[in-house]
């Protein structure tokens, strides 16, 4: 519990920016209407290729005997595919509908 605590009181900056960043991010994301909402995350999705990116570096860095640190970046570089993929497939859904049809 010492420990927390000290963790805490070392690192209290970057928790009130933390916690001002989702304030700020749910305020921001409330005004934006609901039809740009898709458009908006899906660009957003694409962007986060970079996770990917951080994800392989980290890994290569890892000492190869800390397993834990293997199997968390395994897992960031799933989870940060899929939000890619997840983003590509929602834009080409959304670009589909402004398509002329036969």
């Amino acid at each position: 519990m010492n420990s927390i605590i000290q963790f805490l009181g070392n690192h209290i900056q970057m928790i009130y920016i933390i916690l001002l960043s989702i304030f700020v991010g749910v305020e921001i994301i409330s005004k934006i209407p609901s039809a740009l909402h898709t458009p908006l995350m899906s660009g957003a999705n694409a962007i986060h290729g970079v996770v990917i990116i951080g994800a392989i570096i980290v890994m290569g860095h890892a000492d190869p005997n800390n397993i834990v640190a293997l199997i968390l970046g395994f897992l960031a570089v799933v989870l940060g595919t899929l939000n890619v993929v997840g983003g590509f497939v929602v834009t080409d859904r959304m670009l589909e509908m402004f398509k002329k049809k036969k």
